[in-house]
C-alpha cells in the first residue's frame, strides 16, 4: 500500500403557532402516532422523492418546488460526515466521515441508498486521518484526501484498501513546522479540499495554520507561514505529466512539483471551476472563511475570483479593503505596502458573502431534475451563527461569475430582531452578488428539527442534490416537491429572559461567582481569546463585567450549557475532547499535563454548570427510552431520554400531586407547545437521586 496518513486499527413570529401546527399536521395525526425523531428531526409518514429513493421528509424551510428527505442519520452510525460523491455510472455514493478530530478516526464509507434502513453503509477504509475531499478525476476514478495526502482508489473492489494509489504524499497537515522553527501539533486548518480542471491540473487548498497569524505586538514582518514556495493560506497547483493523469507514487518517489497559484486565502474549503476553465475569462471561484471578529456583522465572508499570482488579503485585509490593525507596520512598507487599498498584488473579493456564514461547499448545478437551476452556483453556509445554516443560489453570467447588484443588497439573519441586513463594510453599504436561498431556514425548532450545518454538496446523475450535514450526523437528498411549501417554522432559541435568569442565579451564588471568575481568567482569557469572537470581551471592562460577558456568551451558544447537567453540554465535551467535535482550545489535549491546575479548571467548569440552578439534581429513571413531561395544565411538553439529569425545584409540586417541578430541560426535548412561565413537571416516580 502507498504511504497515506493512515493509522491502524434565533424572536418568534406571529405566525409561529399556526406554522408549527401546520408542520405537525404534515406528520399525520399526532393523536394516532407521534412523530419519530432521528438526529433531532421529527419525521412522520410524508416522504420526499419517489420509488426506493423516497425518504422521510424533514421540515427544512426551502424554496418552492423542493423538499428534503433524510437518507441517513446518527442511527446509521455516522459520526462526523463531511463530504459525498457519486460513483460514476452507479447509484452508489462514497462518504467521507472524519469520525471527529481524533486524528485517525476517519473512514470512507460506501452508501447504497436503495438498501434497507440500517444496512446502507459499508466501510471502505478506516483509520484515515481527517478525510475530507472527494472528487471524480479526469480518469473517472475516485480521488480522496487526508490531512497530508491525495490518493485514488476503487470503491467497488473486493479489497478497496488494496487499490489505494497515492499521488501526493507530503502537504502541510496537522503537524507542521513553521519557518521560524516553531512546531505545531495541531494546525488550525488541516483539511484538504481539491479540484481538477479539464486538463487534469490539480488545485489544492492548503489552509492557514491559525485564524489570524497574530503574534505578540508590534508585528513588523509578514506572516511567515504564508510566504515562500510552500506557503500556507494558499491554493497550490500540481500539473500532471503528459496524458493528464498523475502516476502512483512508489515508496521513495518524491511528490510531484507544485507552485503556489494564489495566496492570502485563509481556508479554501469551497472551490468551484467553470467547466470551460482554464479557457480565458472563465471562472475559478473560492469561498473564503474570514477571520473571526466579535461583531456578528463583521467581517463578511467572500467569493473570490482566483487568478494566478494574486494575493487575496489574509491576514492583512478583510471585507473589501479594510486593513487589519494588527498588521499596520507591515502595510507601511515592503511588498505589502498599502496592500488593501493601492497595491496591484491584491485582488479584492468578487462579492461578499454573509458574515460568519462559513462557506464549506460550492458547485455549479448541472442536472435534469431542476432545470431552473441549470448552470447556477450553489453555496452551502455551514456557520452556526444566525447568518449560516443555509444554501444559496447565485445566477451567473456566461463565464460562471455571479451577477453583481448595486447597493444595498440584503441577506437573511435567522432568529434576529432585524431579520435582514445590508452587505456593509467600514465604508457603508456595498454592491454584492444577490442570491436566492434553496434552504432559507435551518435554525433549531424544538420538536421539529435541529440547527443544520451543510458541509458537502454533490449533484447526482439524476439531478438530485445530496447534502452532508455534520452537526447532526445526517445525509439529506433534495428532490422535486409539488404544491406550495409549508410556512416557515418559528424560531426557538434560549430567550434573553432565560439568559438573564440564569446569570442572576450565578450572581447570587458566591461559590459560582468564584468559579466563573476562575474560568474567565485562567481558561477563556488565557486560551480562548482569538476564537469564538473573544467571548464578547472588550477592552476597558471591569472584572465583574468580563465575568458577566463570558457567562452570557456561553449561555447564548447552541448546546454549550444545559444547567444542572454538565455531561450533556458541549462546553464539557469540547473542553475534554469527547465525541466528534473539535477539541477546544486547539492543542488542549496536552494542557492537563503541561499546565498545572488545568485539570482542576475542567472540574470547575463542570461545577459551574452543575450548580447553576438552585435545586436538587435528579436523574431520569432508567426504563422506557423516553419519559414524558407536562405543563401545569397537563399539556404534554416533550420527552426526556432516560438517564438525563434535571434540576428539581419542587420535589412535591404545588397543586400537582404526584409530580415534581423542574427547571427548563435541555432544549432538544421541548416540543414547542409549552412555555417557561407555565413550568415543567414530571412524575415523581421517574426521578432518582444522582449518584
Amino acid at each position: 500500500m502507498n504511504h497515506l496518513t493512515f493509522q491502524v486499527g434565533r424572536r418568534s413570529l406571529c405566525v409561529g403557532v399556526v406554522a408549527f401546527a401546520a408542520v405537525l399536521h404534515g406528520f399525520g395525526s399526532l393523536a394516532a402516532s407521534d412523530p419519530v425523531r432521528k438526529s433531532g428531526y421529527a419525521v412522520g409518514t410524508e416522504t420526499c422523492g419517489s420509488g426506493d429513493l423516497a425518504f422521510p421528509k424533514v421540515q427544512i424551510d426551502m424554496k418552492a418546488g423542493f423538499c428534503a428527505g433524510l437518507v441517513a442519520s446518527e442511527e446509521d452510525h455516522l459520526k462526523f460526515p463531511r463530504s459525498i460523491i457519486q460513483v460514476p455510472g452507479r447509484d452508489l455514493f462514497v462518504v467521507a466521515d472524519m469520525g471527529g478530530w481524533g486524528h485517525a478516526d476517519g473512514r470512507l464509507l460506501l452508501l447504497d441508498p436503495h438498501a434497507a434502513q440500517g444496512q446502507r453503509f459499508k466501510e471502505l477504509l478506516t483509520g484515515v486521518e481527517y478525510p475530507f475531499g472527494l472528487v471524480i478525476g479526469p480518469d473517472k476514478k475516485l480521488y480522496a484526501s487526508t490531512a497530508e495526502t491525495i490518493f485514488r482508489l476503487d470503491p467497488l473492489a473486493d479489497d478497496p484498501r488494496g487499490t489505494v494509489e497515492t499521488i501526493i504524499r507530503h502537504m502541510p497537515g496537522r503537524r507542521i513546522t513553521l519557518p521560524d522553527g516553531t512546531k505545531l501539533d495541531e494546525s488550525a486548518h488541516p483539511l484538504k479540499q481539491f479540484v481538477f480542471d479539464r486538463n487534469g491540473r490539480l488545485f489544492v487548498n492548503v489552509g492557514a495554520h491559525s485564524d489570524d497569524c497574530i503574534t505578540p505586538a508590534p508585528i513588523t514582518r509578514p506572516c511567515a507561514a504564508a510566504e515562500g514556495s510552500s506557503a500556507m493560506a494558499a491554493i497550490w497547483l500540481f500539473t500532471p505529466p503528459s496524458g493528464g493523469v498523475f502516476p502512483a507514487l512508489k515508496p521513495n518517489d518524491p511528490d510531484p512539483p507544485h507552485t503556489v497559484y494564489a495566496r492570502g486565502l485563509r481556508n479554501s474549503m469551497a472551490l468551484a471551476l467553470h467547466p470551460n476553465f482554464p479557457d480565458a475569462g472563465y471562472a475559478f471561484l473560492q469561498g473564503e472563511n474570514g477571520r473571526d471578529l466579535p461583531d456578528i456583522f463583521e467581517p463578511n465572508e467572500e467569493i473570490n475570483a482566483i487568478e494566478r499570482g494574486r494575493h487575496y488579503g489574509w491576514p492583512y485585509c478583510y471585507d473589501l479593503s479594510t486593513p487589519s490593525p494588527e498588521f499596520k507596520r507591515v502595510l507601511q512598507s515592503g511588498v505589502y505596502k498599502s496592500l488593501c487599498t493601492a497595491n496591484a498584488l491584491y485582488k479584492q473579493p468578487f462579492s461578499l458573502l454573509p458574515p460568519h456564514g462559513a462557506p464549506l461547499a460550492m458547485l455549479y448545478y448541472h442536472g435534469a431534475k431542476f432545470p431552473e437551476l441549470e448552470g447556477k452556483l450553489l453555496v452551502g453556509l455551514h456557520g452556526y451563527r444566525p447568518t449560516g445554516s443555509r444554501v444559496l443560489i447565485y445566477d451567473v453570467d456566461d463565464h460562471g461569475f455571479p451577477k453583481p447588484a448595486p447597493a444595498p443588497v440584503r441577506y437573511h439573519v435567522s432568529c434576529a430582531a432585524d431579520p435582514t441586513h445590508n452587505f456593509q463594510t467600514d465604508a457603508g453599504d456595498v454592491a454584492a452578488a444577490s442570491f436566492e436561498e434553496l434552504i432559507a431556514g435551518w435554525h433549531r425548532v424544538n420538536g421539529a428539527r435541529p440547527q443544520g450545518a451543510p458541509v458537502g454538496i454533490t449533484v447526482a446523475e439524476d439531478g438530485a442534490i445530496w447534502l452532508v450535514e455534520d452537526k447532526n450526523q445526517t445525509i439529506i437528498r433534495i428532490d422535486r416537491a409539488a404544491g406550495d411549501p409549508p410556512p416557515p417554522l418559528p424560531c426557538d432559541t434560549r430567550s434573553q429572559a432565560l439568559i438573564d435568569q440564569l446569570a442572576a442565579f450565578v450572581a447570587r451564588d458566591p461559590q459560582n461567582k468564584v468559579r466563573l471568575a476562575t474560568l474567565r481568567k485562567n481558561l477563556v482569557e488565557k486560551h480562548c481569546v482569538g476564537c469564538h469572537s473573544d467571548f464578547g470581551l472588550k477592552a476597558g471592562q471591569s472584572d465583574a463585567d468580563k465575568d458577566a460577558t463570558v457567562l452570557r456568551f456561553m449561555l447564548s451558544q447552541d448546546g454549550w450549557i444545559y444547567p444542572g447537567d454538565p455531561e450533556s453540554g458541549k462546553l464539557r465535551t469540547r473542553l475534554r475532547g469527547i465525541g466528534a467535535e473539535k477539541l477546544m482550545p486547539p492543542g488542549g489535549e496536552s494542557l492537563p499535563k503541561t499546565e498545572p491546575g488545568y485539570a482542576a479548571l475542567l472540574t470547575t467548569a463542570d461545577q459551574l454548570v452543575a450548580k447553576m440552578v438552585p435545586g436538587t439534581p435528579m436523574r431520569i429513571k432508567l426504563g422506557l427510552p423516553q419519559r414524558k413531561f407536562y405543563g401545569k395544565a397537563n399539556k404534554e411538553c416533550g420527552e426526556i431520554p432516560a438517564a438525563k439529569v434535571v434540576v428539581v425545584t419542587q420535589r412535591n409540586a404545588v397543586d400537582k400531586p404526584g409530580f415534581s417541578r423542574f427547571f427548563r430541560p435541555a432544549d432538544p426535548y421541548l416540543n414547542g407547545e409549552c412555555s417557561d412561565d407555565d413550568g415543567y413537571f414530571i412524575r415523581q416516580e421517574f426521578l432518582v437521586p444522582v449518584q
